[in-house]
């Protein structure tokens, strides 16, 4: 990676949300060693201790920054174990999270990834010493991000390669001859049921009928194509199937979150 080109953006994604001081301490540490760096907040508002919906908007939402951004995102139950901290290059873009499954999704989509695993050394030698055992998101990820951001140091100087990781706490959708069956990943503001079904994986079918919760929904193609309070499908704005319910809640309507099983068959082939 050419260091030179890097645009000094890093984006932020964690589970802390608003209360406390944690991701305004993370800032103040990445501008303590890089006071030039551009602070993106992609979001802070992950469910507490689940990476793998940190690792789903993270592999979606890469793409709409420059190439040599640095992405930080830290949902970390298992901090101050022996688990590894990792930095991978896919898409000419870099990213750092702790090694629990978060970075799965983001390697299994990006183009050419490289995985290094941070080494104790190589960490020294940037001053990063002794971190606490509850706090790596600043002890450890805001000044490697900060670093990299600078061109000050590369991945592979940041410890050993590898070609291993753990993989990600939610399995792939299953494809059969018949049907696709995946999960809602995660819910938005509007309790919108976000899954994580890539419209590619439907495009064989002819009428789409979307069932989660006992119920089937139709796939439409905005929020408007129904009446207020009805429930449908649709494709959203990251190539996702959603469910939605028109200027509702689907979340609260249907009593659904996040883990709940979704299947998508033809309507003209139903059980």
């Amino acid at each position: 990676m050419n260091t030179a080109a890097m645009p000094g953006i890093i984006t932020l994604t964690t589970d802390f949300g608003s209360e406390g001081p944690f991701v305004g301490v993370m800032k103040g540490v990445i501008w303590a060693r890089h006071p030039q760096a551009r602070l993106v907040d992609l979001t802070h508002e992950i469910l507490a201790h689940w990476p793998a919906e940190a690792g789903f908007w993270l592999s979606r939402a890469y793409r709409y920054f420059p190439r040599g951004t640095v992405h930080v995102a830290v949902v970390d139950p298992g901090v101050g174990t022996s688990r590894d901290n990792l930095v991978v290059v896919a898409d000419g873009h870099v990213f750092l999270a702790p090694d629990n499954g978060l970075l799965a999704p983001v390697v299994a989509r990006g183009k050419d990834a490289r995985i290094v695993r941070m080494g104790a050394a190589a960490l020294g030698r940037l001053g990063i010493h002794r971190p606490s055992a509850t706090f790596h998101g600043r002890d450890v990820f805001a000044p490697v991000a900060a670093e990299l951001a600078a061109g000050r140091v590369l991945p592979e100087q940041l410890g050993e390669p590898t070609d291993t990781l753990v993989p990600s706490w939610v399995d792939d959708p299953t494809v059969e001859p018949r049907s696709v069956a995946g999960v809602v990943i995660t819910l938005d503001h509007f309790g919108n049921l976000i899954t994580n079904i890539d419209a590619g994986l439907i495009e064989r079918f002819r009428l789409p009928l979307v069932h989660a919760g006992h119920h089937a929904f139709p796939l439409l193609r905005t929020y408007a194509d129904t009446r207020p309070g009805e429930y449908l499908a649709l494709i959203n704005s990251f190539g996702v199937i959603e469910i939605a319910r028109a200027e509702k809640s689907a979340a609260e309507g249907l009593g659904l979150s996040r883990g709940a099983p979704v299947i998508v068959r033809d309507r003209t082939d139903q059980p």
